[in-house]
């Protein structure tokens, strides 16, 4: 997906946790991180600690929303992923895309993986990977702050 590129519809989850959300829910309110994990990742699951915490101190200026990406077969066991989400304190919305509609929408290949969306639905940061979190605390300020002037 590249930069300034429209935030795709919500659509296609095999189901959802933690209750359901549209892109017309998200788009025009304020930002929005969507962050790809995978119960199979380790990268994942030692990340979330991290997106747990900044999920919490941005929760009045950012939705936060999760998508789980299945990497195998063994991935697609919806009570192990409600399992491993309840596990790692996953309480946000959780699209789970076992048929990898929202993941092909993304064009993603990655897990953990990072979208910035502005409050305008258009695609402002992209990252990859289980480090990072600074600079995707960063931009997520930047976009926050456009949003103030």
């Amino acid at each position: 997906m590249r930069l300034r590129t429209p935030m795709p519809e919500l659509t296609g989850a095999t189901t959802w946790l933690n209750g359901k959300v549209t892109k017309a829910d998200l788009v025009g309110s304020k930002p929005t991180l969507i962050h790809f994990w995978s119960i199979s990742c380790g990268l994942c699951k030692e990340a979330m600690p991290e997106v747990n915490a900044f999920r919490d101190q941005y929760k009045q200026d950012l939705n936060v929303i999760a998508v789980h990406m299945p990497r195998s077969e063994k991935d697609m066991d919806i009570d192990e992923i409600e399992r491993v989400a309840a596990a790692h304190d996953i309480t946000q919305p959780i699209f789970v895309d076992n048929e990898m509609s929202l993941t092909d929408a993304f064009d993603n290949q990655y897990v953990p993986a990072y979208y910035v969306f502005d409050k305008d639905g258009q695609l402002r940061h992209f990252q990859a990977g289980g480090s990072g979190m600074k600079m995707l605390e960063k931009r997520v300020n930047r976009v926050l702050d456009e949003m103030k002037k």
